[in-house]
């Protein structure tokens, strides 16, 4: 016979409230039962009852097969692979003690877990780094992620035209509330201390979408598409992540929200009526956010996307950094030789336009190789229109090749082989200029000149190859 035993929920229930959003009072409210009981089922003091399962799957449109799966059971058996490990093989670890702390202190376990998983993943950091050889791929999921729109060349036929077709339906509705009405979803704008400071936050109970009343109007809109791009869209983007397999669960959550912001940008500013825009304002990437309601950031990172087969507009790499010179985005539509490791080039206009934030900067750059470009940078700004809420500000450029700029409202009437180009390295590793004075660390496999006598003004000399 099957054992009969007490069904503990505490860590996937508390895991399910904070995914919904909800404090224990609201979800207390939801299944009628006291805040206190939806307290003692979190810490495992009170089993979950049969009719208890059902409400929760009930309220919440949930299978009852997913939340009745014990976690207990299954922290146990991770808690013992964890700990064979050898670094533990000096410790007496009995298997009841293992299952005790696995049943009795569920949130242990789970801090356990995440310690010995961050550290798997450095220790096979530290490995990959040491035996890497050529052509080696890394494990680090940004990267992985940055790899599968690369090869794209971040553009994606099936679900550029799925949103297109859904854009118009939204038109013929008048527009994504109202759309989202004849599904039976209601948009609700909500101060952010009642949506516990999330932006966006879909109650799935009462088929209510909340949204940060503090946001501005292009943000409001594009948390919308991005919510449509998760459930309308969503078939479509779970198929291209299943056609890849990818390293980690980390990498496809990213690649997933990504493509979910990819339709939701294509639905804000569908294909072929953008194209037509980006052609007539010239890429005036102001005058094409007032057109579609969009932000510089948002306008900035569709035209990296615009490679529709018959239909292509000038090719673009985007990428988005802060004030200490981490990259945040990057996308590349234009064959742009961006560093993988390492800071990219400080003479590059990106990193300086936080001297002058909003301003639109333009710059010409060569590269040691002789390749020219043309570049657009200004900062932007994200975070909460409260007073007393940080804003956190970045600076995003878009680089398309010298001999396109000319289609460009930045670079009208300049001839692209006569502008002066400020000379960059791809990053200061890989740089062998000589003669830079910004330059940080010496290129590999340079070897620097001993000269006790003579201070040139470059940080270094180099003694000849």
């Amino acid at each position: 016979m099957a054992e009969n035993r007490p069904l503990y929920l505490g860590p996937r229930l508390r895991r399910l409230r904070r995914e919904l959003g909800l404090t224990q009072q609201a979800m207390a409210d939801d299944l009628e039962i006291s805040p206190s009981y939806v307290a003692l089922l979190e810490r495992n003091q009170r089993p979950v009852t049969a009719d208890m399962l059902l409400r929760l799957a009930r309220t919440y449109r949930l299978e009852i097969g997913d939340l009745a799966s014990e976690d207990g059971a299954d922290y146990a058996r991770r808690l013992g692979d964890v700990l064979r490990d050898p670094v533990f093989d000096d410790i007496d670890l009995p298997s009841l003690e293992v299952s005790d702390l696995a049943m009795s202190f569920p949130g242990v376990a789970e801090a356990l877990l995440r310690l010995h998983s961050a550290y798997t993943r450095e220790q096979q950091a530290l490995a990959e780094q040491r035996d890497a050889g050529p052509g080696r791929q890394d494990s680090d999921p940004v990267r992985e992620a940055q790899r599968f729109f690369a090869h794209s060349r971040n553009y994606y036929h099936g679900l550029d035209t799925q949103a297109e077709e859904l854009a118009a339906e939204i038109d013929k509705a008048g527009g994504m509330e109202k759309w989202l009405g004849t599904k039976g979803v209601r948009v609700r704008f909500m101060p952010s201390d009642v949506l516990m400071d999330a932006m966006r936050r879909f109650d799935r109970h009462n088929q209510q979408l909340l949204i940060d009343d503090s946001l501005d109007a292009a943000s409001r809109t594009f948390q919308l598409a991005t919510h449509i791009a998760h459930t309308a869209m969503r078939s479509t983007i779970m198929q291209l992540v299943r056609e890849q397999e990818f390293a980690s669960n980390t990498t496809a959550t990213l690649v997933r929200r990504a493509l979910a912001g990819y339709g939701a940008a294509a639905m804000v500013m569908p294909y072929r009526k953008f194209a037509r825009a980006v052609e007539a304002r010239k890429y005036d990437i102001a005058a094409l956010g007032g057109l579609f309601g969009a932000s510089f950031e948002q306008v900035a990172h569709r035209l990296t996307t615009m490679h529709r087969p018959g239909e292509e507009r000038v090719p673009f790499f985007f990428i988005r950094v802060d004030e200490a010179g981490n990259v945040s985005k990057r996308l590349d539509g234009a064959g742009f030789p961006f560093a993988a490791h390492g800071g990219g080039c400080p003479l590059w206009n990106v990193h300086q336009v936080f001297r002058r934030p909003g301003e639109i900067q333009t710059q010409w750059l060569e590269l040691p190789d002789g390749q020219r470009f043309f570049s657009i940078a200004r900062t932007v700004t994200s975070g909460r229109g409260r007073y007393g809420r940080p804003q956190v500000m970045r600076a995003v450029a878009l680089a398309c090749a010298a001999e396109e700029a000319g289609r460009l409202v930045y670079a009208a009437g300049v001839e692209p082989n006569e502008a002066p180009g400020t000379p960059i390295g791809v990053t200061c590793r890989l740089c062998h200029r000589a003669e830079c004075v910004a330059r940080a660390v010496p290129p590999i496999g340079r070897d620097i000149l001993a000269d006790d006598y003579r201070r040139a003004a470059q940080p270094y000399s180099f003694a000849e190859s």
